[in-house]
């Protein structure tokens, strides 16, 4: 680290993590990444896998919250903790006796994240569910597949890392920086079918300009355009293809060697399959990688579709280190990238105990 360069800028932050699957532990993971002591409260004899990067700069202290003096150790933590976390259904941690009340009684500061699928509050709130169901609900499953398919999960991005960890994390932030001026911590209610949903917001735009009114897979951004499309090429791989603008939309034109007077406006919906039929045709008479060399240096707006495996490989994502060798296997590198804190190395996950963590902890406030 430069001269200039200071710790992550949550350096300073401590954060209890209760285990939990899929959207907390990526939250808690970009907290650590950015500086941010976290613990994670894994139960009695849990194994540890030190090769999981998704619990990267974490000390894990095994606790068993049903027996009484465990229970009292993670509220001895949590009063000198900046934020929970926790992924619990509705009601499991209040019958644990670590609810919001009780743990806000020991920490007013303390910043309470709680994340859902379908929140604290409504019908479904004490159900089960998944990323599946949660972006199936909100509008965002049915809109995702071809005209004549059904519709395709988009793995479990949507739900669990976009519409979950990312709010759980951006609500985190907020609650802290009011927690400086009011010295209160509050609860957030972090709920995949909210976040999924507000990631709609551009589509309730179009769809209130009547600019969403079809099926699936027939409109300009859901592969319905062709200038907004994937294509097969001459080695049964694929391109993708974003030529929006006119200007791309012209370089792409060019670089497929398609006069533009040779095809219909762009305007007319129904001329869209004919558009495409031209496109298919050309990019199916050269491989990926000879499109993606043919367009390298043009707007076109096209790049190859690659697998996980390729990506790794490729020029661009080599020179940004946008992957990351680490302990033996490739991960993506922390991000977003801050010119004066960045991110830290990434430690593998630690066991530790309650009484350690809380003796260092009350050491550094001492220090403070």
């Amino acid at each position: 680290m430069g001269a200039d360069m200071q710790p992550g800028p949550l350096s300073g932050v401590r954060v209890i993590e209760f285990g939990a699957l899929g959207p907390v532990p990526f939250c808690a993971m970009l907290l650590a990444d950015m500086g941010a002591d976290v613990v994670q409260i894994t139960r009695p004899r849990a194994a540890i896998d030190t090769g999981n990067f998704m619990q990267r700069g974490r000390r894990l202290v095994p606790l068993d919250l049903k027996q009484p003096h465990d229970r009292d150790a993670a509220l001895d933590l949590i009063a000198h903790a900046d934020v929970l976390l926790e992924g619990s259904r509705p009601g499991v941690m209040e019958n644990l006796g670590l609810g919001p009340n009780v743990c806000a009684a020991r920490n007013p500061r303390l910043v309470y994240g709680r994340m859902t699928g379908w929140g604290q509050t409504g019908p479904l709130a004490p159900t089960a569910g998944h990323d599946i169901n949660y972006i199936a609900l909100t509008g965002v499953l049915d809109a995702i597949g071809t005209a004549d398919g059904a519709p395709v999960p988009p793995l479990n991005l949507v739900g669990d890392y976009g519409g979950g960890a990312m709010f759980l994390a951006f609500g985190t932030l907020c609650a802290l920086w009011e927690a400086r001026t009011s010295g209160h911590g509050q609860v957030i209610d972090a709920a995949m079918v909210d976040g999924s949903a507000m990631l709609m917001s551009l589509f309730c735009r179009l769809l209130a300009q009547g600019e969403w009114n079809g099926p699936r897979g027939t409109h300009m951004l859901d592969g319905g355009a062709p200038w907004y499309a994937t294509y097969r090429t001459a080695d049964d791989r694929y391109v993708a293809v974003g030529a929006l603008e006119e200007p791309f939309w012209q370089a792409l034109l060019a670089g497929l060697e398609i006069p533009a007077e040779s095809l219909p406006p762009r305007s007319d919906r129904a001329a869209w399959p004919a558009i495409r039929a031209a496109l298919a045709a050309s990019f199916a008479t050269r491989t990926r990688d000879a499109w993606t060399g043919h367009f390298r240096h043009s707007d076109a707006c096209v790049s190859p579709v690659l697998s996980l495996q390729e990506t790794v490989e490729n020029e661009h994502i080599n020179a940004r280190q946008t992957y990351v060798a680490d302990r033996g296997f490739v991960r993506p590198a922390a991000a977003p990238r801050l010119s004066r804190t960045p991110a830290g190395e990434a430690a593998p996950p630690a066991p530790d105990t309650a009484h350690a963590v809380l003796e260092a902890w009350r050491a550094s406030a001492a220090q403070r």
